[in-house]
């Protein structure tokens, strides 16, 4: 096995050999060497030191989001309606779909709704007060 150190060295050929046996998945194309450099450094890390590759954290992603338990995401059901006052002005976001309706324009996330409210960016559920599901 080539320590993480070696992978320096390594050619662009040998960098995406190494590549597609560490991940098991072809090298995207147009992936810069320098980067191709890093990625195959980190995953020969993580085999050597037995800490968590790409497909293990894909893996246990994708788990979580099946699973609404595990997930950090807060689930609204559709027609949800979120009412938070920001600096004496009241906020009011319906949920609809996959998305929400605020002051007549939809978006995708609460988080897009608490950057337009505030300015700042925000977690939307903490700015909307929302709690993880349990």
């Amino acid at each position: 096995m080539t320590s993480a150190a070696e992978v320096q060295d390594l050619s662009r050929a040998n960098l995406v050999d190494r590549y597609q046996r560490l991940l098991e998945t072809p090298t995207p194309k147009g992936l810069s060497t320098p980067l191709l450099r890093r990625i195959v450094a980190f995953e020969t890390q993580a085999a050597e030191r037995g800490g968590p590759g790409l497909r293990l954290r894909k893996r246990l992603k994708s788990i979580a989001d099946e699973d609404p338990a595990i997930s950090p995401a807060v689930h609204l059901k559709s027609d949800a309606r979120l009412v938070r006052e920001w600096n004496g002005v009241t906020h009011v976001v319906d949920r609809i779909g996959n998305g929400f309706t605020y002051r007549g324009k939809t978006y995708r996330s609460l988080s897009a709704i608490a950057k337009e409210i505030t300015g700042a960016k925000w977690s939307g559920p903490r700015f909307f007060g929302l709690k993880r599901a349990a």
